[in-house]
């Protein structure tokens, strides 16, 4: 068995500011092509998909938003108090209650109840841009659609929309070292704004206040901290898959083509889109107990990123077309394994089906305006800007 530390590893400087967009994903395959692990400067990573399920549902890994905290001496405040009491924090039997009490709020029939209200967004959207055959998709579309999808869910007034997207897009860097270095204090400021805001609403609140399970129930603190976990989990994520899925099948005509004849293939284009671009490319675990894996050992304290956007690609035929009809994409790990599995993942694929099937009914053309503008890679992989040409169906088809 040979230590982490003695293996001879390729490296990936993974905060490369040039490691985006066309560049990505070849750099990415020539790691893959070289073995299963690889070397960054915070620790080690893992590229493929058994390899990767591994580190995601050990229990001897575990989530290191503390240990950031611990770094960078997060100690006091309220931005330390909503790092200890995040369920991505929690481990052990105090996160097997709180998913015991909140998993039936996050079921596919709990999300199927807001497919309604994401018509009615998605109608009113398109409205706004209809007439001009173009449009700039991320601020269109992507930005404000999850925004008022997590305001109604929430049981928040629409016009709070914009700011929830304002005080998710800031909480979410809580887990990105680079912007704890430089943006810490506007992190702990939409920390602050968002507990003195927090009213428990008709919806999820209220909702997650009365579940039970054996007895128990949430407090309403342990209940407004699972409504922020919701918050920064559910809307830059599902801003950026959904813009990354446009500019896929914008970049892919013959998908296109495929999803607007037919919009029952909006599942498969989501989960295609998540397989071919997770949107979160790295996921973070610390070792907290010393570990083997394939005969090499992984001390305790030692970071592994998870690599889901080669995981993704094994065991699948032709890893690197885009295929919407695809059968063999597997297992994602697009959002996580273990007891750390993405919670509102149910609600954020039911977001992207109504946003691929909405717009494939009334866009019967779709290219793009001028090439996007990538985000970076090291947290939530979004686009900035992606603009979009289409020309509408005369008269729009409609979904039966």
């Amino acid at each position: 068995m040979a230590l982490l530390s003695e293996l001879e590893l390729p490296v990936l400087d993974y905060a490369d500011p040039a490691l985006r967009g066309p560049a990505f994903h070849p750099r990415m395959a020539e790691l893959r092509a070289q073995g299963w692990l690889a070397a960054t400067p915070i620790g080690a990573m893992v590229l493929d998909r058994e390899a990767a399920e591994v580190f995601l549902r050990s229990r001897s890994t575990t989530f290191p938003g503390l240990k950031l905290a611990e770094l960078f001496s997060i100690e006091t405040g309220p931005l330390a108090e909503e790092l200890r009491r995040n369920i991505l924090c929690i481990d052990g039997d105090d996160h097997r209650r709180l998913r015991n009490l909140v998993n039936p709020s996050f079921t596919p029939r709990a999300a199927d109840r807001w497919r309604p209200a994401m018509r009615t967004y998605l109608e009113q959207l398109w409205d706004a841009v209809r007439a001009d055959g173009r449009c700039e998709f991320v601020e269109a579309f992507a930005k404000p659609y999850p925004s008022l999808v997590i305001a109604t869910v929430m049981g928040a007034p629409l016009t709070d929309a914009p700011r929830l997207h304002h005080w998710s897009n800031w909480i979410q860097k809580q887990f990105d070292a680079e912007a704890l270095m430089t943006e810490r204090a506007l992190i702990e400021e939409a920390v602050v704004e968002f507990y003195d805001c927090a009213d428990p609403g008709e919806d999820l609140v209220s909702t997650l206040l009365a579940a039970e399970a054996d007895g128990d129930r949430l407090s309403e603190v342990e209940c407004v901290n699972l409504v922020l976990n919701v918050l920064i989990g559910g809307v830059d994520t599902t801003q950026s898959q959904l813009a990354h899925a446009i500019r896929l099948l914008a970049e892919h005509p013959d998908q296109w083509d495929a999803l607007h004849a037919d919009p029952s293939l909006a599942a498969g284009a989501v989960e295609e889109a998540l397989r071919y671009e997770p949107i979160t490319p790295f996921t973070a675990r610390i070792v907290v107990e010393d570990m083997e894996v394939r005969d090499v050992a992984f001390p305790a304290g030692t970071v592994v990123l998870v690599a889901a956007c080669t995981a993704n690609r094994d065991g699948v035929e032709d890893p690197d077309r885009f295929d919407i009809t695809r059968t063999d994409g597997g297992r994602l790990t697009t959002f996580g394994a273990g007891i750390h599995y993405c919670l509102g993942a149910n609600l954020a694929r039911a977001e992207l089906q109504e946003g691929l099937g909405f717009l494939a009914t009334h866009i019967e053309r779709l290219e793009l305006d001028g090439d996007p503008v990538y985000g970076g890679v090291t947290g939530i992989y979004g686009l900035d800007r992606l603009r979009i040409e289409f020309k509408e169906c005369t008269p729009p088809s409609r979904l039966d």
